[in-house]
């Protein structure tokens, strides 16, 4: 395991803030959507990234608890893909072609976990994938 830089543990804050986007784009944040993220994190994204924090923690767990954190203040899912749009434009050099991939498989999971995609979450992936394309 590596020590991560600051700018690394933002990145998955801020990531784990477009995964809750993806999630409430239905207003709704369900239990499996939650479960989606943990199940992905646990078993895709720490194969990829074992860095850990100042507090000897995987970085890639900022994703859950930030997306725990925005489900309990019920944040607005727009202003969260907003946020993340921003960030991705701010820092273009931490995206690369694997973690976009990685970013768009787990938001695309998050989204069918729950009785399958919906309209605002088709709408969200979209809006995602171009983003990515970039």
């Amino acid at each position: 395991m590596t020590y991560i830089e600051k700018p690394q543990i933002a990145f998955y804050q801020k990531v784990g803030e477009l995964f809750y986007a993806v999630a409430a784009a239905d207003k709704v944040v369900r239990e499996s959507e939650y479960d989606a993220l943990k199940k992905l994190v646990r078993d895709v994204w720490s194969k990829y990234d074992s860095s850990v924090d100042d507090y000897n923690s995987q970085a890639i767990y900022q994703m859950e608890v930030v997306f725990d954190w925005f489900d309990y203040e019920r944040t607005d899912a727009d202003a969260c893909f907003e946020s993340f749009e921003n960030y991705l434009k701010e820092h273009p050099s931490l995206f690369t072609e694997e973690r976009k991939k990685l970013i768009y498989l787990t938001a695309n999971e998050i989204a069918d976990a729950f009785s399958g995609k919906n309209k605002s979450e088709l709408i969200i992936l979209a809006k995602l994938q171009l983003l990515l394309a970039t």
